[in-house]
């Protein structure tokens, strides 16, 4: 079964884009993380990246807010560390989430903003063995 690690950005357009790949995701996630029968992956992410994407849903879509909540108990929170074991040069706000899925033990860590992460997108061998991941190109491997 994959482990999907959720960036912030990720659980953000699951919340205010009900239509989306994202919401795929969560749609045929089962309570608490776990998989359902008929697709194979777990949602797992953190306290802080769950609530960045509360506070960017709170200021950009408030009426999504209740969206937001109904997701939550689809996510697996995973515990923090304070460092990873494998640093990526990434931007200062990105280092918890990046600990936190790599501390995990996810398969794939999604994103939306591939900017950050870009030279180590679909590259496990510079990733830890996580496989860093747009939700598209993920749903389009399956």
């Amino acid at each position: 079964m994959d482990r999907l690690f959720l960036d912030a950005n990720v659980i953000f357009t699951a919340a205010h884009n009900s239509e989306g790949k994202v919401a795929f995701l969560f749609a045929h996630a089962a309570s608490t993380g776990t998989a359902s029968s008929n697709l194979p992956w777990a949602l797992l992410s953190s306290a802080y990246a769950i609530e960045e994407a509360r506070r960017n849903i709170a200021v950009k879509y408030p009426r999504a807010v209740a969206a937001f909540e109904g997701l939550l108990p689809r996510l697996a929170v995973v515990p923090e560390p304070a460092s990873a074991r494998l640093s990526l040069p990434l931007p200062a706000k990105d280092q918890p989430i990046w600990s936190a899925a790599l501390a995990s033990g996810a398969t794939h860590f999604l994103i939306d903003d591939l900017r950050d992460f870009g030279p180590h997108v679909n590259r496990r061998d510079t990733s830890g063995g996580v496989l860093i991941q747009s939700v598209a190109d993920y749903l389009a491997g399956l």
